[in-house]
C-alpha cells in the first residue's frame, strides 16, 4: 500500500467473493460485521459522495485502490476484473483482504 496518506484505520479480513446487483464481474467481498464500526468511525472523515470510502486495499499481493460501498449493515469491496485476474480469484472464493482508509 502507498504511504501517501497516514491511515485512518487499516483492517484485514477473510471474506467470500460475492455477486451483487448486475451481470458478471459485479464482484465483492463484504466487510464482516465486527469490523464495520471501525469503517464506519474512519468513513467519518474519508467518505464522500452517497457514503462510499476510499481504501488502498490488496487481494493476496494484488494491491489496489477503490472505494467501499455502503450496502444494508455492511460495506461491499468491488474486486474489479482487473484485480480478479491478477490476484486470480472469481466469484465463491475465500479470499484475505488488507485495507487501509485513507482521508483525501
Amino acid at each position: 500500500m502507498t504511504a501517501d496518506g497516514e491511515a485512518l484505520a487499516s483492517i484485514a479480513f477473510d471474506g467470500e467473493i460475492i455477486h451483487w446487483r448486475g451481470p458478471a464481474p459485479w464482484l465483492f467481498v463484504p466487510v464482516p460485521a465486527d469490523l464495520v464500526g471501525e469503517v464506519r468511525y474512519a468513513a467519518r472523515l474519508a467518505s464522500y459522495g452517497w457514503g462510499v470510502v476510499p481504501v488502498e486495499a490488496a487481494i493476496g499481493t494484488t494491491r489496489f485502490t477503490t472505494s467501499l460501498f455502503p450496502q444494508g449493515d455492511t460495506y461491499l469491496l468491488p474486486v474489479k476484473v482487473a484485480v480478479q485476474k491478477a490476484a486470480g480469484v472469481g466469484l465463491g472464493d475465500r479470499v484475505s483482504v488488507r485495507m487501509r482508509i485513507v482521508a483525501r
